[in-house]
């Protein structure tokens, strides 16, 4: 089997779960060792099982590596444990080959109802922590275009959701900076961003009815999401004939993403790449 990322390291923000954890699945079988970050210290045993489960069946090197990216100090602690676990001190040239920004929170509210608490959280996690860990990883990245940065953004930056006014603006200034990064990092790396639509998993499991409501024209009318018999689980066709359709299963979009590490995505670059079944179509 084909492992074009042998031997290089990536490292994946909100590693432990969901979309972060299948990424990491799907860049450790193309060989890729991995520093998992995760930010709570309740998510370390599900961290560590992980990283030791994919270091057992894809004989790469996998570590989980704590740190809180709300924190202005959270991303820079990220990157000096991911370099000092990775590489000895002697080592001359330690190398972040990828990095997937894919760490983020969501706090929906109506307009009337948005604090600035939730606008300054939000923000912290979804903008500036991507930034100050790209930021800190500028002395760590490959120097000859072969470095890969992926943006995990989302259909609501472009869809205008009702009550994602705060969520929504977070994914579209990532979709801008990854824009910026493109043409400043393009002697070193490509730079895109990848926006899904509902994901399976307990953040789309936490909508609430209204919302689901709200989105379900969407969902109806997205290619991707129409449920098949004999092939989707028999739970999800049922739920399907309620919101419209299903949500796309973790390794769909992780397998998008390991599409733009490799060396194939290299004439790639400052994109928005679709990962949501085509419910956003854009130009």
């Amino acid at each position: 089997m084909s492992r074009p990322l042998e031997g290089k390291l990536a490292l994946i923000t909100g590693g432990s779960r969901g979309i972060g954890a299948a990424i990491a699945a799907n860049l450790a079988s193309k060989g890729a060792n991995l520093a998992l970050g995760y930010t709570s210290p309740s998510s370390t045993a599900q961290a560590t099982s992980l990283a030791d489960s994919l270091s057992s069946t894809h004989k790469i090197r996998a570590v989980a590596l704590q740190a809180d990216l709300s924190s202005p100090t959270g991303p820079e602690t990220l990157i000096s444990l991911t370099t000092t676990t990775f590489f000895p001190s002697s080592s001359p040239s330690p190398k972040i080959d990828i990095i997937i920004n894919n760490a983020g929170i969501a706090l929906n509210a109506p307009l009337g109802q948005i604090t600035p608490s939730d606008f300054h959280s939000t923000y912290a996690v979804n903008v500036l922590a991507p930034l100050l860990l790209t930021q800190a990883a500028l002395p760590y990245l490959p120097t000859d275009r072969s470095g890969r940065i992926i943006n995990i953004s989302s259909v609501s930056s472009s869809t205008g959701f009702v009550t994602q006014s705060v969520y929504g603006g977070t994914k579209a200034a990532l979709e801008a900076m990854t824009r910026t990064w493109s043409r400043e990092l393009a002697e070193r790396c490509t730079v895109n961003a990848v926006n899904p639509g509902p994901v399976e998993g307990p953040m789309y499991a936490a909508n609430t009815p209204e919302f689901l409501a709200g989105i379900k024209g969407w969902i109806m009318h997205t290619p991707g999401m129409a449920a098949r018999e004999g092939v989707d689980a028999p739970e999800v066709v049922a739920d399907a004939k309620e919101s419209g359709g299903r949500p796309a299963y973790t390794g769909e979009v992780a397998g998008i993403v390991g599409m733009l590490c490799t060396p194939d995505a290299q004439w790639c670059t400052g994109q928005v790449v679709c990962a949501n079944g085509g419910m956003v179509m854009l130009h």
